[in-house]
């Protein structure tokens, strides 16, 4: 008389046997063959959890289907789930994120500033731009002292206003000849 196998031997063949009907059975009812897959594969992790609950009496694929079914469920309510979160993440993305198409332009030009740079301006106006330095920090960077990083960046921005010349419309703040020329008149 053969011994009883043991449980990992019976698990085995439990899945042997049904592996392809249950992948069937997902696949037919899945949006992915990885949906599918991942259903097949907690379905199988259920039966090996509660392995002593599959029954004996030659039902057991029957038994495998109702738990597939279960596993689909929560598949299809963790998908809706995902959807729901995914929209209202999406519409409040764009709320707070401008599009970055509207950019692309401008990043183009700002690109193309700053190559006409050279290279001590361009970096540290991305030291002090985009990265977010105060000249102090951007001193000990670049290992100058700090009032020469503040001229130099002075300069490197009248460059870069060159440069970018009324690329963006935008002049800022200009001065108003009209307005400096009596107090200068007075001196």
């Amino acid at each position: 008389m053969r011994p009883p196998p043991s449980p990992q031997d019976a698990f085995r063949e439990l899945f042997e046997r049904n592996f392809r009907e249950l992948l069937g059975y997902a696949l037919r009812r899945c949006g992915s063959p990885d949906d599918a897959a991942d259903v097949v594969a907690d379905t199988m992790l259920v039966a090996w959890r509660r392995f002593d609950q599959v029954p004996t009496d030659g039902t057991a694929r029957l038994w495998l289907y109702g738990v597939a079914r279960r596993v689909l469920a929560n598949h299809r309510r963790g998908v809706q789930r995902r959807d729901r979160l995914g929209e209202r993440l999406r519409v409040e993305l764009q709320d707070v994120v401008p599009d970055h198409a509207d950019g692309v332009e401008a990043n183009a030009v700002l690109v193309a500033a700053l190559a006409g740079l050279g290279e001590p301006d361009r970096e540290l106006i991305m030291l002090t731009t985009w990265e977010n330095l105060e000249p102090q920090e951007a001193a000990v960077v670049l290992d100058v002292p700090a009032r020469v990083v503040r001229t130099r960046l002075h300069r490197a921005r009248g460059r870069l206003r060159k440069q970018l010349g009324d690329a963006f419309g935008d002049h800022g703040h200009e001065r108003d000849e009209r307005t400096l020329r009596p107090a200068q008149e007075e001196r």
